[in-house]
């Protein structure tokens, strides 16, 4: 399928999804969120992808909302909408590949919310990092954010408006490595591919377990880690890793 706002590249096992609006610095508007919501969909039921990378390039990611279309909507007529942005963001944070967030610039309101949906998020040291809805009077998307950072930071974050440097966005927890400029996408690339060479339903059922063991209390999620474990170990793919691992390890200490 041909996108206009977006990019979608797959190979090895890995689908890179580039939003391309660069004069409008990605802003998201309804077309881009349409194709957000589509090419998601259609990952999601491809044997041939494992990992998805998100980028926005090295320049931006979003900057969020497109403001010229809110501006366009009236309160009693805001729900398709407001419901084209939410089925946006659930295709990212439901779709069963794990998604890795490549940050290279500004990723502010609308834009700060899709890396949230994101499972793991890595910045250029130029990203920029803002949840400014309550500036534009807007309620802002606490949920998964604190489940990422903690309920205190969260509420710094969503009730402040504040622009954090990529620096202070990965002391909080919010990204996990921050990148020279022009250093992101080869690296985050990398990461991919090789977790991309991970047994894939191993890597989906591991998605799924953290997104499952939220919402339960100690004791279940301990069972259910030991019964996903054990429909793991011991199988054909578990072996043959294991000998793969053995001999290359055999193989270097030979060296």
């Amino acid at each position: 399928m041909e996108y206009r706002f977006l990019l979608l590249d797959v190979a090895d096992k890995v689908a890179t999804v580039t939003i391309n609006r660069p004069d409008k610095g990605n802003a998201l508007s309804p077309e881009v969120l349409e194709e957000v919501t589509s090419v998601f969909t259609g990952i999601a039921a491809r044997e041939d992808v494992s990992v998805v990378v998100l980028t926005g390039g090295e320049r931006y990611f979003s900057a969020g909302f497109d403001l010229n279309e809110i501006r366009k909507l009236e309160k009693v007529s805001n729900e398709a909408y407001t419901a084209l942005f939410h089925r946006a963001y659930r295709s990212v944070l439901f779709c069963p590949q794990p998604v890795i967030a490549a940050i290279g610039g500004p990723a502010i309101a609308g834009g700060f919310d899709l890396t949230m949906m994101c499972d793991i998020r890595y910045a250029s040291s130029r990203a920029r990092f803002g949840q400014r809805e309550t500036v534009l009077a807007l309620t802002p998307a606490v949920d998964p954010l604190w489940r990422i950072i903690g309920l205190g930071r969260a509420k710094e974050v969503a009730l402040t408006g504040r622009i954090y440097d990529a620096a202070e966005a990965e002391r909080m927890g919010y990204v996990s490595r921050v990148y020279p400029e022009g250093e992101l996408l080869p690296s985050v690339r990398a990461i991919a591919v090789e977790m991309a060479g991970y047994d894939r339903t191993c890597l989906l059922e591991s998605k799924r377990l953290g997104n499952q063991v939220l919402n339960m209390d100690l004791d279940t999620s301990m069972r259910t880690q030991e019964w996903l474990f054990r429909s793991f170990i011991g199988s054909q793919e578990n072996h043959q890793r294991i000998d793969a691992l053995q001999a290359r390890l055999a193989a270097d200490r030979r060296k």
